[in-house]
C-alpha cells in the first residue's frame, strides 16, 4: 500500500517510540538514576530543527548516549542511499612496476579454494597468473602510475573482466578473463589467520597451535572449531580473540579450553587419544586488544578468572550489556535496548565502560603493521615457550600390563 507521510510528524513519533522502548526494556528500571522523562523533553526540543532523516538518527543516537552504556544502537530505516559504485577486487597484493608500466602481482591471497567468493580470482584454474607477473591493462584500458587497478575496477564487482598481463620484459602481452570479487575482506581475513598460524608453527617447530576467534556468534563458533580441532593436540595453544565482535558463545569456548587433560584412551590400532576429548595438552596463552568487545570482553576477562594462562595485548573495548534486537520503528529502523548487564565476582559491574586489562600489555604501532611485525603475537610466543619449558613433557607410556600366569 502507499500512504502519504508527513516526515516531521513521523519523526516525532519515532523519537518518542525509541525513548519508550528504552524506558520499558533497559536492564535497570531506575534508568541508572537518569531522569528519562527530562531526556525526552530535551531531545524533543530539537525536532523542529531537523530537516533530514539522517539528522533524526543523530538525535536518537545522542538520546541513547545519555544512558552511558554500550549496545544502544539505531540502525537502518528509510534513509537515502548515495550512488553505489561497487568496486571489484582481485585478491592480490600489487605494486607499481615502472619497467613494464603496470602493477606487479607480489602475492596472490588464498582463502577457501572451494568457495570462489573467498579465494583470489587470479588463483582460479586456467587463469595462469603468478606472482611476478605484471598487469598492464584492465578491460582494455592501460594502467599508469596515477590510474591504478582500483580506479579501473569501479562498477566491476562480481563481473568478468579482461586483464592484460606480461610475465617478464620482452614477452608479448596476453589476456586472461577473471571474475572479480565483490568483497575481499573474508579473503584477507583468512590469509591473515593462516599467516599467523604459519608463524606460530615455524617458530615453535610445530609444537604450538594457533586459533583465531573473530566473534562469539555462529561464525566465530565455526572458526574456533575449524582451527581448534587441528591445533589442540600440540604441546601448547595460542588463542587469539583480537578484533572479536562479540556474540554469545564465550562460555562454550571457555568450557572447552578449561578441560584438564588427565589421561589417554589407548588402543591397539590408533595413537593414544586424550581424555577428556579435545583437551589441550599444555599451556595456553590468549591475545586480545582494544577492538575485542562485548562477549569478546567477557571471554578475555573470564580467561583470566579461570586462570587459563596469560592474556597479552591491550585493554578491551568495555561493553558487556547485552541486547535482544527485535523492535523496529515505523520506517523499519531497528533500535536496541541494553537488557542484559554483566556482573563479575572480581570486578562487579566494572567491565562495562572500562574493559578488561591484559596481564601483559603490548601495543601494535602503525610502523609495526607496516613492517609486518606483530609484537602481541611475538610476546605470546615468548610466554608460551617459557611455559612449555617449565611444564611436564607428554607422558612416555610404560610397557603394557602383563597378565601372564606365573608358574
Amino acid at each position: 500500500i502507499s500512504v502519504l507521510v508527513v516526515p516531521p510528524v513521523e519523526w516525532r513519533q519515532m523519537l518518542r517510540e525509541a525513548w519508550r522502548l528504552q524506558r520499558e526494556n533497559f536492564w535497570d528500571a531506575q534508568m541508572s538514576g537518569i531522569d528519562w522523562d527530562a531526556i525526552l523533553t530535551r531531545y524533543e526540543a530539537l525536532l523542529p530543527r531537523i530537516r533530514t532523516r539522517n539528522e533524526l538518527s543523530d538525535v536518537i543516537w545522542e538520546m541513547h548516549g545519555e544512558l552511558g552504556t554500550s549496545h544502544a544502537y539505531e540502525i537502518g530505516g528509510d534513509k537515502p542511499l548515495p550512488p553505489q559504485y561497487k568496486r571489484g577486487f582481485l585478491g592480490a597484493e600489487l605494486s607499481w612496476n615502472p619497467e613494464l608500466k603496470g602493477y606487479r602481482v607480489d602475492e596472490i591471497l588464498r582463502g577457501d579454494p572451494w568457495n570462489r567468493e573467498i579465494d583470489s580470482p587470479l588463483a582460479e584454474t586456467g587463469v595462469d597468473v603468478a606472482p611476478g607477473d605484471t598487469i598492464v591493462a584492465i578491460g582494455g584500458r592501460a594502467i599508469d602510475a596515477a590510474t591504478g587497478p582500483g580506479a579501473l575496477l569501479v562498477n566491476q564487482a562480481g563481473r568478468d573482466v579482461v586483464l592484460t598481463v606480461v610475465r617478464k620484459p620482452g614477452d608479448a602481452p596476453r589476456r586472461v578473463l577473471v571474475r572479480t570479487l565483490r568483497d575481499e575482506r573474508m579473503l584477507r581475513y583468512r590469509a591473515w589467520v593462516e599467516r599467523n598460524r604459519a608463524r606460530v608453527h615455524e617458530r615453535t617447530d610445530r609444537r604450538v597451535g594457533y586459533v583465531h576467534v573473530p566473534d562469539m556468534g555462529p561464525w566465530g563458533f565455526a572458526e574456533f572449531h575449524r582451527g581448534y580441532l587441528t591445533e589442540f593436540d600440540r604441546d601448547a595453544l595460542i588463542v587469539d580473540v583480537r578484533y572479536n565482535r562479540g556474540g554469545h558463545v564465550s562460555a562454550l569456548l571457555l568450557e572447552k579450553l578449561a578441560r584438564k587433560r588427565v589421561g589417554y584412551d589407548v588402543s591397539r590400532w590408533s595413537p593414544p587419544f586424550p581424555y577428556p576429548e579435545e583437551s589441550v595438552a599444555g599451556p595456553i596463552v590468549a591475545i586480545t586488544n582494544q577492538f575485542a568487545g562485548s562477549d569478546g570482553d567477557i571471554f578475555s576477562h573470564c580467561f583470566k578468572l579461570y586462570g587459563l594462562g596469560p592474556l597479552v595485548g591491550m585493554r578491551t573495548w568495555g561493553g558487556v550489556i547485552g541486547i535482544h534486537p527485535r523492535h523496529r520503528l515505523v520506517d523499519g529502523t531497528e533500535t536496541t535496548q541494553p537488557e542484559f548487564s554483566f556482573w563479575f565476582v572480581d570486578a562487579g559491574w566494572g567491565v562495562e565502560n572500562y574493559g578488561t586489562d591484559p596481564t601483559h600489555e603490548v601495543d601494535v604501532a602503525p610502523q609495526d603493521t607496516a613492517a609486518g611485525r606483530d609484537p602481541q603475537l611475538d610476546t605470546a610466543l615468548e610466554l608460551v615457550m617459557k611455559a612449555l619449558a617449565a611444564s611436564p613433557p607428554r607422558p612416555t607410556f610404560p610397557p603394557r600390563p602383563n597378565r601372564a600366569v606365573r608358574r
